[in-house]
């Protein structure tokens, strides 16, 4: 009964000058109604099922089994591959970052006063932050054939997605009294930008770019399934072949690059903080 008061009956309080005052209805019910319904609704329409889901979800398990201990003279297969993947990881997120920069100046509203190139801008990289990085991959290869090319291509365009949203915001936080200052002495917007703005948002511009880096190594790994090289292509080859062993060896190598390239990240945005 007590829990009951608490939440749906208000609270009053008795103020110093002897006003009482009564805390407004707590929203919690209606949002667990609300939450309960939308997943009601969720079930339904997804078809999802807890009884299969008991019943076939040991398979994962069975999966992960075949998995170990894994092919070990599969390893020196691997290096060729992984090297494809860092290569387009790198590559890729350095020419997203890159060109993300003047898009999001163009977006910011605090250094482009027209309505109309923000508005577009801004609807130009929500059109191209909604394309999964599969569906560029697979269009890539389309266009530059199978290989890291196409690789590379689809996380820049992501990265440059990414980005360019992030670093438009970050811009519109900064400090806006010495870009209005170099106006002021005759430099033009761009100029302004350079000197005044763009140093205010580097160290968070980098950690960023280091953090986009970090999943797209992950990215990176699956692209071979469109064709665009790296270690997903040989994962893919290897699933088809049910030859668990060599995935599960493929996985560690995977595993063992990521954090290691996290963990150079997590140094280098420390440092930068």
């Amino acid at each position: 009964m007590k829990v009951y008061d608490r939440i749906f009956k208000p609270r009053q309080y008795t103020l110093p000058n002897g006003k009482v005052v009564e805390e407004k209805r707590s929203r919690l019910p209606l949002i667990l109604l609300i939450l309960l319904i939308c997943t009601a609704v969720s079930v339904h329409v997804t078809g999802f099922n807890f009884a299969v889901l008991g019943r076939n979800g040991s398979r994962f398990f069975d999966i992960l089994k075949a998995m170990f201990p894994p092919n070990t003279d599969y390893l020196p297969k691997i290096w060729q591959p992984l090297w494809d993947t860092i290569k387009m990881s790198v590559l890729g997120s350095f020419i997203g970052s890159v060109l993300a920069i003047p898009f999001a100046m163009l977006a910011a509203s605090n250094i482009i006063s027209s309505r109309v190139i923000v508005a577009l801008d801004r609807l130009f990289l929500s059109l191209v932050r909604t394309l999964p990085t599969l569906v560029c991959a697979l269009i890539a290869t389309y266009i530059f054939g199978l290989g890291t090319m196409a690789g590379t291509c689809a996380i820049a365009v992501f990265t440059f997605a990414y980005i360019g949203k992030q670093l438009f915001e970050m811009i519109e936080t900064v400090d806006m009294g010495p870009f209005e200052a170099m106006e002021a002495l005759g430099a033009n917007r761009l100029q302004a930008f350079n000197t005044a703005i763009f140093p205010q948002v580097l160290p968070a511009y980098i950690s960023v770019s280091l953090f986009c880096l970090e999943g797209n190594v992950r990215y990176a790994s699956i692209l071979g399934y469109v064709g665009a090289g790296g270690l997903g292509l040989i994962m893919n080859e290897k699933i088809g072949w049910r030859e668990y062993d060599s995935v599960g060896m493929i996985l560690i190598v995977l595993f063992v690059t990521v954090v290691l390239i996290e963990w150079l990240s997590h140094a280098i945005r420390k440092h930068l903080t």
